[in-house]
């Protein structure tokens, strides 16, 4: 059996030939490619607006900055995502709080959020960044009023969820980062995603507001000709850097391979699903421990998550049978950098068990039949 990784992209010639299409236009970057995919990427998710940068991290730390996040800010997070999550934070100079997950799905457990919350008095905290872990979008109903009751703004990091959704009490859905319950979100597109444009990620939002703060920092905070915002204006070339920003454009070659993968994009979708759900149905009954799926929510499955006894020697066994898994995540409050702020071992238990007992298995559209029936083969084999 050849190598089967994790996750990786798929490139097809329709994707080439848009690239190529590109690199013979009069624009390689700042061109109408960006913009054509900014507006069909918020069509596609359901939001007002869309702002394209360099990477999913970059869109974090603009987010942060325009929703105002600097040394007075304390934020909330959970421990068990990427750390460009929390450190989005720390790099407006904010300080970062993490309460634990919820054992049964991975994700912020609002209940422990609320704790936090009300050991302080009201005021203390400026948001909370939920994250839609694994493509299993957030009930932000529920953390919406949680935050409008504390006055708090909410960034989704929906990184893993493009797609997907959860119905509410009343029956709506809500898209991961449609902009209805958060104020702003954030997508990746790195070649492991739903959408690959090489490096690249997208905010989402449905305020005017956020997004002309979101157009101004992506490009060094500057104003341009033509905008209603100069303060002066000295002739055609002139512009106005008005605050420090940063170049956190994406180029026209990864929004022009964003525009052909997103055509795509439910199709793919699609496939995650079904490729959940051969896997459900295999590890049901066994030794082998699943997230709980509840009514109502439409996973995204950027990952497939499995707890399991042995994780590591699960790990490296599947290497032997050329299965490259992963781990998602090394829990961030561990992490060196933050145990400097003093989080220890022991402060989250259900974040940390999660770790370790945690496997990605492979996911990705185009896994086959026979490479899924392959893994699961191998895993049944080593647990039973």
């Amino acid at each position: 059996m050849n190598p089967i990784p994790y996750g990786t992209q798929h490139i097809t010639e329709e994707d080439v030939a848009a690239v190529v299409e590109v690199l013979q236009s009069k624009f390689l970057t700042q061109g109408p490619k960006v913009r054509e995919f900014e507006d069909k990427f918020a069509a596609y998710i359901g939001a007002k607006y869309a702002v394209a940068v360099t990477n999913g991290t970059a869109a974090l730390h603009l987010s942060a900055m325009a929703l105002g996040v600097s040394a007075d800010s304390k934020v909330i997070t959970t421990p068990i995502t990427f750390s460009a999550s929390a450190n989005c934070i720390r790099y407006c100079g904010g300080e970062v709080h993490f309460a634990d997950i919820d054992p049964e799905t991975g994700l912020l457990d609002i209940q422990k959020v609320k704790k936090l919350l009300e050991k302080h008095p009201k005021g203390t905290f400026s948001g909370i960044v939920p994250v839609d872990f694994g493509g299993y979008p957030v009930d932000l109903k529920a953390f919406r009023e949680l935050a409008d009751e504390y006055g708090l703004w909410i960034l989704e990091d929906a990184c893993h969820a493009p797609g997907g959704f959860f119905t509410d009490t009343t029956g709506q859905k809500h898209y991961c980062g449609d902009g209805s319950l958060a104020e702003l979100a954030i997508f990746s597109f790195h070649p492991v995603k739903h959408i690959a444009t090489g490096e690249g990620g997208m905010i989402t939002t449905n305020s005017e507001e956020l997004y002309k703060k979101l157009l101004k920092y992506r490009s060094h905070g500057m104003v341009y000709q033509g905008s209603p915002d100069l303060i002066e204006n000295h002739g055609g070339w002139y512009m106005e850097m008005q605050e420090l920003g940063y170049n956190y454009r994406i180029s026209d070659l990864n929004a022009a391979l964003g525009v052909s993968q997103l055509e795509r994009a439910a199709t793919g979708l699609n496939r995650r699903q079904a490729i959940a759900k051969r896997y459900d149905e295999a590890f049901h009954g066994t030794k082998v421990n699943t997230f709980h799926i509840k009514s109502g929510v439409s996973h995204a499955f950027h990952l497939y998550v499995i707890q399991v006894e042995k994780r590591k020697e699960l790990y490296d066994y599947l290497r032997t049978r050329n299965i490259f898994t992963q781990v998602h995540y090394i829990p961030v409050h561990l992490m060196p950098y933050y145990q400097n702020f003093g989080w220890k071992k022991g402060d989250f238990p259900h974040a940390e068990a999660y770790y370790n007992r945690c496997l990605s298995l492979p996911m990705f559209p185009t896994l086959t039949d026979s490479e899924q029936e392959y893994v699961i083969s191998e895993i049944l084999g080593f647990v039973s």
